[in-house]
């Protein structure tokens, strides 16, 4: 199908840096195809998110298709996932590669192969239909299909950046800064990144870091945080919280970590936390899993402390129970991840109306964010004192809790929305198109000139 478009747009910029124009270039014949491995039935939260967005921008006159993996990162699922699915407007296929060892670092990489290698053939057969893809980072590699499919195919991609790598690996000690694996990852990214058509990171810090890295994309790169829906986690009082009651949460003070326990994840300051307030009437539930978890239980089980529990990864239709069945929301980041990592834990925290205390290096974008929130306290990596005394103060002070869970969810309201961050992501799919279609006109300029100024023709 031959589609003209008029190029004219009106260009400001928002508080992030990033460009607000005005759309003109999405119609309701836009096809996007996204790839990414998690999706659900899993329960990854990139999965969840993307899911979440994929629904939103449907329903903005956008043809949405999607290309996951088969469920491995889900507690509770036993067998392949359909093939084919369509959620609501969206079109879900899946490859029939299912998840090899899900839970060890051998078995994700191969995963992570497999399943490059399965969206790259469906690419191959199906790249005609797509007028832009979106590839996140999950596995981290997966945006070179991006790339080989701009060279070969020449699609237009945009980069969803969930973690950098091979700058995690490096931080976590997996490989050395100067490994000729890290030199190549690092070139790789910067060819991926200069030829895509737009790159979406979750923070500020984010976007410092990979344009200091490449500084040429610094004008197509935007930061648009997660988000979560306002709606579907309402702030509940524990006493008319079935979960809260199930796990005998209503009559004591309870601080909830709900989400990943990963090497990205500060544990230990919770832990020291743990044990200076092991004899005083607040309970810590942590819901979920991790490469941390099951050290962490081990380590409450040698120190005989009492005052916390763990829950598996919940079912998405429970989680605004789970969420609400606490006083507290807890977030945390290891020490030099801060610009690497984004918690997308953070946002439903929001949504939850709980007060949010997040430790994390002074760096990190999320000082800002629950200051201007005004809905708890960043707490530096190490400092469990610190969290400890904030905890009793909190224990302590019910209004000052209170006022700060509903400045919480007011906050996301106003900013973390499904509807509004689909509208910024409609924004990036629509400077691609542009993007694209000034560099038909540009190569069409090329060629109208050469035959316009043919070659001189030389004597026999």
């Amino acid at each position: 199908m031959t589609r003209n478009y008029f190029l004219s747009t009106d260009v400001q910029f928002d508080l992030e840096g990033n460009t607000t124009e005005t759309l003109g270039l999405v119609t309701k014949d836009t096809h996007l195809g996204v790839f990414t491995q998690f999706f659900p039935p899993d329960y990854a939260p990139t999965g969840q998110l993307i899911d979440e967005i994929t629904q939103q921008l449907s329903q903005q006159d956008i043809q949405v298709s999607v290309f996951s993996g088969q469920p491995g990162y889900a507690f509770t699922v036993q067998r392949e996932s359909p093939l084919k699915e369509d959620r609501h407007q969206v079109r879900v296929k899946r490859s029939r590669t299912a998840q090899l060892w899900p839970k060890q670092i051998r078995g994700k990489a191969i995963n992570g192969l497999l399943f490059f290698l399965r969206a790259g053939l469906h690419l191959l057969r199906s790249a005609r239909k797509y007028d832009v893809i979106l590839l996140t980072t999950a596995p981290p590699f997966l945006p070179v299909l991006g790339y080989l499919a701009s060279l070969i195919l020449g699609k237009s991609y945009i980069c969803l950046v969930y973690d950098l790598y091979p700058d995690i690996a490096v931080e976590l000690n997996v490989v050395n800064h100067n490994h000729v694996l890290a030199k190549a990852w690092r070139l790789v990214n910067y060819y991926v990144w200069k030829n895509a058509s737009g790159i979406i990171v979750l923070s500020g810090a984010m976007k410092r870091r990979v344009i200091r890295q490449c500084p040429r994309v610094r004008g197509k790169i935007s930061v648009i945080h997660s988000w979560a829906d306002p709606k579907q986690i309402v702030p509940i009082p524990k006493t008319k919280n079935w979960f809260a009651w199930k796990y005998h949460l209503v009559d004591i003070f309870t601080v909830i970590y709900s989400g990943n326990m990963g090497r990205c994840h500060d544990m230990d300051t919770l832990l020291e936390a743990m044990i200076l307030l092991k004899d005083e009437p607040i309970q810590f539930v942590f819901i979920g899993g991790g490469a941390k978890r099951s050290d962490v239980m081990a380590e409450v089980q040698d120190r005989g402390l009492k005052n916390c529990q763990f829950l598996p990864y919940q079912d998405k239709e429970v989680l605004p129970y789970s969420l609400t069945a606490g006083n507290i929301s807890l977030v945390s980041v290891s020490p030099g991840m801060q610009d690497l990592v984004a918690p997308s834990k953070v946002y439903s925290a929001l949504s939850s109306g709980r007060p949010i205390v997040a430790v994390c290096p002074k760096s990190s974008y999320l000082n800002d964010l629950i200051a201007d929130a005004n809905c708890g306290i960043t707490i530096e990596n190490g400092d469990g004192k610190e969290l400890a005394d904030f905890l009793l103060y909190l224990q302590k002070d019910h209004k000052a809790a209170q006022a700060m869970g509903e400045n919480a969810h007011r906050y996301l309201e106003e900013h973390f929305t499904p509807q509004i961050i689909a509208k910024k992501y409609l924004k990036v799919v629509d400077q691609s198109l542009r993007n694209r279609e000034l560099r038909k006109q540009k190569l069409n300029r090329q060629i109208l000139n050469t035959d316009s100024h043919p070659a001189p023709e030389t004597e026999s």
